[in-house]
């Protein structure tokens, strides 16, 4: 049986849903009130930076179509995930302004028995929520599930196609079998719970990797102060079992559209619940502390050496992204730049998306990462790319005016660096 779905709301979850599904051969209508965006993507033109998702549409777009109009998406599926954003207040709370919108349209358009799943992060609770919302519209049969995304920018494709896990809320039985057979071509655990369960657990899983990131940048701290190597540390620990080496690695701190909104969105949550989580609060100040402490590094290289140029490396949150929301790199620029330091950027991908953010007259775009080197009095390595890696670092030397080099992700190797007659100084190493 060839499943119809609809997805509403076409940004990053909602169109990786949708051409995946399309691509495990259903029937697929993403719908979005952006007509230039729906445009773009009936002309082939993916909006967002995704390795593979344009070869994806191309390939599976016989089961693809885009379209403005609710009601259409509605009455050609029986089955609607909800994917519209849910952005951060300025308090951390939970923006359900577009999600609330979307449920009530879709309640306005039903006429007959449909399955609403809630891929968007949302606050505990929103699935009896949008049961009482529904019902005062649709008077008839309906079912609401939670199904948590856990997509990483960058994998996207492979992490819902190939997951850890598939989290399924749930309330009834005729529900639950409609959800495993939509995702039974993926070889992956399938959890089954309720549906305030499944609601924490996307929020949870972030909040305790964002834990590790922070506990790894304090032991960093550490050993800066005592000579010893973080990397080493991490290595220790990470081979024990439960402990494991992923989300150990030290740097600037985190970034991006999920742990920064999801840490304060499950810390709301506790408040709201009447529950203090000090611990999920200390985790968003340790890293905030990293940004501050590594911008203060700078500062401290240029004073030495009264220069004015400082070389960013890196712009996007994290490698196989454009994405710059809540970026360290940014964060570090945008405060910089306050005191009219002379800053020098590239990225391979995120230039266009960072240039909205950096609107400052002292900032440079450069086209590659040796002309960003250029007459720097400080190269800051703040997003590990690869192809930093494979860059000539005796040039990049002999084109900077001080070879400070301060490696923001633990990239390079020191010895090597300084073999080349570089001042290196990484995070939490010797």
């Amino acid at each position: 049986m060839q499943r119809k779905i609809a997805i509403i709301g076409t940004g990053y979850v909602g169109l990786t849903a949708g051409i995946c599904f399309a691509k495990m051969g259903y029937k697929v209508i993403c719908v979005d009130k952006d007509k230039n965006m729906i445009q773009k993507l009936n002309e082939g033109i993916i909006p967002i930076y995704e390795p593979g998702l344009n070869e994806f549409l191309k390939k599976y777009r016989k089961n693809i179509e885009f379209t403005t109009d609710l009601k259409e998406a509605i009455n050609k599926s029986e089955i609607i995930f909800v994917c519209v954003g849910t952005p951060s207040k300025k308090d951390g709370s939970i923006d359900m302004k577009y999600f609330r919108k979307a449920i009530e349209e879709i309640a306005k358009n039903m006429d007959n028995y449909r399955v609403i799943v809630n891929k968007s992060t949302v606050p505990v609770g929103t699935g009896d929520w949008t049961k009482e919302e529904i019902k005062k519209y649709y008077k008839g049969k309906f079912s609401v599930v939670s199904n948590p995304e856990f997509l990483s920018e960058g994998s996207a494709l492979k992490d819902f196609l190939e997951p850890d896990r598939i989290v399924i809320g749930v309330e009834d039985k005729k529900t639950k079998e409609i959800m495993l057979d939509i995702y039974s071509s993926i070889n992956a655990p399938k959890l089954i719970t309720d549906v305030r369960s499944a609601e924490l657990i996307k929020y949870v899983a972030n909040a305790f990797l964002a834990t590790k990131i922070s506990f790894i940048n304090e032991i960093a701290n550490i050993c800066e102060r005592v000579g010893g190597d973080v990397k080493k540390v991490a290595e220790g620990i990470g081979l024990d079992k439960r402990i494991g080496k992923y989300f150990l690695r030290a740097g600037i701190g985190y970034g991006g559209s999920c742990f920064p909104k999801d840490i304060d969105g499950l810390a709301k949550i506790a408040d709201h619940h009447r529950y203090n989580f000090k611990l999920l609060k200390a985790v968003s100040i340790v890293n905030e502390y990293q940004q501050i402490k590594f911008m203060k590094k700078i500062k401290k290289i240029l004073k030495k050496v009264k220069g004015n140029t400082v070389c960013f490396w890196g712009l996007s949150f994290k490698p196989d992204t454009d994405d710059v929301r809540k970026s360290p790199a940014i964060e570090i620029i945008k405060k910089l730049q306050k005191e009219n330091y002379k800053i020098q950027v590239y990225d391979p991908i995120a230039i266009e998306n960072a240039k909205r953010e950096l609107p400052f007259k002292n900032i440079k775009f450069c086209k590659s990462a040796l002309k960003a080197a250029k007459g720097a009095d400080v190269l800051a390595l703040v997003t590990e790319w690869p192809e930093f890696l494979k860059i000539n670092m005796k040039k990049v030397k002999n084109l900077m005016h001080h070879p400070y080099f301060l490696d923001g992700r633990n990239q390079f190797n020191p010895q090597k660096l300084k073999k080349l007659g570089f001042y290196y100084e990484g995070i939490g190493r010797r």
